[in-house]
């Protein structure tokens, strides 16, 4: 039996990292968090965070470095949704809408990484 666990992502605040996608996603940092590693439950896995020395964040769409790793939320309102996370501090980088009104948003996180809001399929 495999069952995934964790997603890792390195970044230079563990902690911010953490509680950034804890708001994001309803999750909850968990209380064995430090400045070196992070983990946010989610359901059935978790999102954690490893400090990385000399941190630089990865490219949308990728070019030098990648994007190396996103990860898509599926939202009913990407409107609301996206005024929501920028509150919490994520930066809007482009948008997909085609023309049926299927799409995704992209933004970044606090430390750089890329992630997509997408529209739920109706």
């Amino acid at each position: 039996m495999i069952k995934l666990s964790d997603v890792v992502i390195d970044c230079s605040d563990t902690m911010g990292m953490a509680r950034f996608y804890a708001a994001v996603a309803g999750g909850t940092v968990r209380e064995d968090s430090d400045l070196d590693w992070a983990s946010v439950d989610l359901p059935g896995f978790a999102l954690a965070f490893q400090h990385v020395n000399d941190y630089r964040a990865p490219e949308w769409p990728g070019q030098e470095r990648g994007q190396q790793v996103h990860i898509d939320f599926e939202v009913d309102d990407l409107e609301a949704e996206g005024a929501r996370i920028v509150e919490l501090g994520a930066m809007f980088r482009e948008e997909h809408i085609g023309d049926t009104g299927y799409g995704f948003v992209v933004y970044l996180d606090p430390a750089g990484h890329p992630f997509c809001l997408c529209r739920t399929r109706s």
